[in-house]
């Protein structure tokens, strides 16, 4: 067996006993550290809660504003949609009541170019009487198919405006038939009348 003097087994010990007392501040210092591990996991921990708690309730009031907002948008489009129908039948009827009224331009339209045709055109009409006055109720300017033309010293009054004389002279024959004896062809222009047409 080896031989250990005395001195070496006393520096023995001494290393021993130092090893055992930066063990035990080892040992102290790794309880502190678990410690202050378990305090900051504690704190860690009960942050995570109180935060999670905070993010689940700023969601539900998210969730809930948005819920009411999309509600009160809802309502509103339903109210704007209820608006636009209401508009939407407006318009239609405002279009309905200008294609009318687009129509009724169109006739008068065609009623004055159809006159301002006749007024420089050669026409024949078939006079069926005259006046000494011109305060004859039964000449309108509304009336297209009828002239009444001052010829000096009377004022004739001619129905139809025909753009053939064969047209007038049938024209004509049917109102003597009716009763208008006098009734005879007579061509015009211009608004005036040129001659007095042979009546067959």
């Amino acid at each position: 067996m080896p031989f250990i003097e005395e001195s070496d087994l006393l520096d023995l010990h001494k290393d021993i006993d130092k090893a055992q007392i930066i063990n035990e501040r080892l040992l102290d210092q790794i309880k502190y550290k678990n410690k202050d591990l378990r305090k900051i996991r504690l704190q860690r921990n009960v942050l995570l809660g109180i935060t999670g708690l905070f993010v689940v309730g700023v969601l539900a009031i998210t969730s809930f504003t948005a819920g009411l907002s999309s509600k009160n948008s809802f309502e509103n489009q339903n109210n704007h949609l209820l608006v636009s129908i209401d508009s939407l039948d407006a318009v239609k009827t405002r279009i309905d009541n200008l294609k009318a009224q687009n129509e009724e331009l169109s006739l008068v339209r065609e009623f004055y170019l159809a006159k301002a045709f006749l007024d420089k055109e050669k026409i024949y009409s078939v006079q069926v009487k005259s006046f000494v006055d011109n305060n004859v109720t039964l000449a309108s300017e509304a009336l297209t198919n009828t002239l009444f033309v001052k010829t000096n010293p009377f004022y004739a009054y001619s129905l139809g405006n025909f753009e053939t004389l064969d047209e007038a002279q049938t024209f004509r024959k049917q109102l003597v038939q009716m009763g208008f004896k006098d009734a005879f062809v007579a061509s015009y222009q211009d608004g005036k009348r040129i001659q007095i047409e042979d009546p067959y």
